[in-house]
């Protein structure tokens, strides 16, 4: 396999305010009110774990298409998907190397974008959860990509709404029992089963039975995937907005919140609802993005304070942190996993792209720029079309392809490829 180029370096823009990323993430009076997000402290206590290696890289395509900020991205078998803080939810072929198209226009902003059982799902600031089912079009597109492949694709996807939660029958089931209802706001109450404030982030359960949703109104709430009845609701799990959710392979549910705490929930033997197993602390501002490795032993978060911080699994099953990942200039904002493969987008316009070592090293692989605003989210995935891994010839090293999808405030979404060494 030959060695790709570096990607350009970025042209000269004109400087973004950071009060863009206020309206994207939650961040708590407390960590912000006195220091802007560049100066935050980047954890000194902590150690740092990486150190400098090279992938070969290359920016396969930009995809246009948006007229307003990209705030989430979800893989969903052949397609990648994506939305927006106008509502509108756009597709395109995951390979990218074809034009966007709308899927389907909502009337409010995409906060966060998941797939579960062969259903997209999608969480607004209108404080709904919108189920849809993905049909597929034979049709010509024409195309809207800034790229040297292909520019026409022969199917798309279309996005028909099979639900939006809370149910109807969950709303009717709970109107006139007295015990549904809880105290939202003061001199306001409302029925658990709905969130009253922005859905900020979603996550599916590893058997995909469960799907958990976390909001800026502080609750975490827990939805059965077969019928999509709310069957949980955590009120005032955090002191503070929730910006994110991962659910591990055991079980286990971690939230980031601006209270810069993580927070770890899990049912416990013979119990039906979930309780607080432990709080992680250690950033010093608003806990932005969670992440977890394939198998769960590993919890990356990332925070206003520029840092990664690695979490890592103890013998008695606890998370304890390992050390930081430092390298973003300003807030990150987003995060994703694939193999042993770490990608995190950041406000300083810039993703990294890290790996995991022996013990607890990690090497920073590449720092992809590109875009021209914060890149605010991301997701990854094993390119197999070129590599399972990829044969030896030529002289070159073995080694995997990943593609990276990252979107950002400049409405733009740019799709790398990422060869990296075994």
């Amino acid at each position: 396999m030959g060695r790709f180029v570096p990607c350009p370096m970025p042209c000269n823009c004109d400087k973004h305010k950071d009060s863009q990323i206020y309206q994207t993430t939650h961040i708590s009076d407390s960590s912000s009110s006195n220091s802007s997000l560049t100066s935050q402290l980047s954890l000194p206590s902590v150690p740092s774990l990486e150190h400098v290696a090279v992938a070969n890289h290359q920016c396969l395509a930009t995809l246009k298409g948006h007229s307003s900020y990209i705030f989430s991205l979800a893989l969903a078998g052949k397609y990648l998907f994506s939305g927006s803080s106008n509502g509108e939810i756009r597709a395109s072929p995951s390979h990218g190397g074809a034009s966007m198209y709308t899927a389907a226009q909502t009337g409010s902003a995409v906060k966060s974008t998941t797939f579960i059982n062969g259903k997209l799902i999608t969480a607004h600031a209108d404080h709904k959860i919108r189920v849809w089912r993905i049909k597929d079009h034979d049709t010509n597109v024409s195309a809207n990509v800034t790229s040297n492949s292909n520019s026409s694709v022969s199917a798309i996807a279309k996005l028909k709404l099979t639900a939006t939660l809370p149910t109807g029958v969950d709303r009717c089931m709970r109107l006139f029992s007295a015990g549904s209802y809880v105290e939202v706001h003061r001199h306001r109450r409302q029925t658990w089963v709905h969130h009253v404030d922005a859905v900020a982030a979603l996550a599916a359960s590893a058997d995909g039975a469960f799907l958990y949703s976390v909001s800026w109104d502080r609750s975490m709430k827990v939805w059965r995937s077969t019928d999509f009845r709310c069957v949980e609701s955590v009120q005032a799990a955090h002191d503070d907005a929730i910006n994110a959710v991962a659910a591990s392979v055991d079980g286990s549910v971690y939230t980031g919140s601006a209270d810069r705490l993580i927070k770890v929930w899990r049912r416990r033997d013979g119990e039906s609802r979930h309780s607080l197993i432990a709080t992680l602390e250690k950033h010093r501002s608003a806990v932005n993005a969670v992440a977890l490795s394939t198998d769960g032993s590993m919890l990356y978060s990332g925070a206003c304070d520029r840092s990664i911080v690695v979490w890592e699994k103890g013998r008695g099953g606890g998370m304890a942190v390992a050390g930081a990942l430092r390298g973003h200039r300003k807030a990150i904002l987003c995060l994703a996993v694939v193999a042993e493969v770490l990608c995190s987008g950041s406000a300083d316009k810039s993703v990294r792209v890290w790996r995991r070592g022996s013990g607890n090293s990690y090497s920073c692989l590449a720092v992809l720029e590109g875009h021209k605003c914060p890149v605010k989210c991301l997701v990854a995935r094993l390119d197999r079309r070129c590599s399972e891994v990829d044969k030896k010839r030529d002289g070159d090293e073995l080694g995997n392809s990943y593609l990276v999808y990252s979107g950002g405030l400049d409405f733009d979404i740019k799709v790398w490829k990422i060869w990296v060494p075994l």
